[in-house]
């Protein structure tokens, strides 16, 4: 087995383990791994959609009211949601989680969570005063007022059916779906089909499908009244000019979704069998991220991260692993040099 220095002997400090992108928690942790770390703890496309150069006024210029009503108009039609007023734009998805618990008329409500997924909903939730109590059923989903869930699932990519969703919707003050890695997967049932639903609301991330996290922009997607209050609650001037022309680049772009879609297949496949002589076994992935099982999974993230390397683990689930996708072909051949050196340590143990 790979060993676990010293210095590894405590808990690896919660801010590492807290979410993907954690790159200075690990440099500091990691001061001797070689330059650039390559992050492979998040789930954002990793082949990032190529912008044609934006207007100097995007900087210059107070976002525009016109430009913003396109970018529902885009973000509707590619979502599949009829009215473009059912649309709120917000500054990535991350916002859109802390801030919903407060915008919504409700006082102590109980929130169920499907678990395991992204902690920020449960932690949102609390932060709001309302009591949240983790599940890991559709039925036990359905036993609160509200009910939240990742479809597809992080970090296991597991897929909940539409037919099951309304089912719970029907029987809850508020359904929210988060949909953040929905774009790039093959016939995939969204929940924003239903919209204007009294009882739904949808989440999606533009920065992880087109690999432009750092504009941060996100929408939600729910019936007129809920989307006025959002709308309300966000103000004027919310979404940057470079993120309003970033999406009405992108999101109309069907041609590049089928496109990358396809790549990231591949990619998928070609991780799969890069990790195959570790003997990782899979538990699920979408086409941005896969999550694998595995023993010494505290091994193998330590292993990788002194090649400078971030990888993804999960407190309560110390034999999880999961790996973002590489960009390019150096950053493959980076990772599988890795692996292997993991190996022959392995070997070496065994010997």
């Amino acid at each position: 087995m790979m060993e676990t220095p010293q210095d590894l002997e405590q808990p690896i400090p919660r801010k590492v383990m807290a979410h993907g992108g954690m790159i200075a928690a690990a440099r500091a942790l990691y001061p001797a791994a070689p330059t650039p770390w390559l992050d492979l703890s998040t789930g954002i496309n990793a082949q990032p959609y190529v912008l044609r150069a934006l207007d100097n006024r995007a900087s210059t210029c107070l976002p525009d009211d016109a430009a913003l009503a396109d970018l529902q108009v885009a973000a509707a039609h590619s979502y599949g949601v009829l009215q473009p007023d059912l649309v709120v734009a917000f500054p990535g998805t991350e916002i859109l989680i802390r801030l919903l618990p407060h915008v919504l008329a409700m006082h102590g409500a109980r929130v169920c969570v499907m678990s395991p997924t992204y902690s920020s909903h449960a932690t949102s939730w609390r932060a709001a005063g309302h009591s949240v109590v983790e599940v890991d059923s559709l039925s036990a989903l359905a036993a609160g007022d509200v009910a939240v869930l990742c479809n597809p699932n992080n970090p296991d990519g597991r897929v909940y059916q539409r037919a099951a969703l309304l089912d719970v919707a029907s029987r809850v003050q508020l359904l929210v779906v988060d949909e953040a890695f929905a774009d790039l997967e093959p016939r995939f049932e969204s929940m924003a089909d239903c919209l204007p639903h009294p009882q739904v609301l949808v989440m999606r991330s533009f920065g992880k499908t087109y690999g432009l996290a750092g504009m941060r922009l996100g929408f939600a997607l729910t019936d007129t009244e809920r989307a006025a209050r959002l709308r309300r609650a966000i103000g004027s001037w919310a979404i940057s000019g470079h993120a309003l022309a970033a999406g009405l680049q992108a999101l109309p772009d069907a041609a590049w979704r089928a496109t990358i879609a396809a790549r990231l297949n591949a990619d998928i496949a070609r991780l799969d069998a890069m990790v195959a002589p570790m003997a990782l076994s899979l538990i699920g992935g979408t086409r941005l991220f896969r999550l694998y099982r595995y023993a010494n999974a505290h091994g193998l993230w330590h292993h990788l991260a002194t090649q400078g390397i971030l990888t993804r683990r999960f407190e309560g689930h110390t034999d999880w692993l999961r790996f973002g996708l590489p960009g390019n072909e150096h950053d493959w051949v980076r990772l599988a040099t890795a692996l292997g050196r993991a190996v022959f340590v392995q070997s070496e143990a065994r010997s």
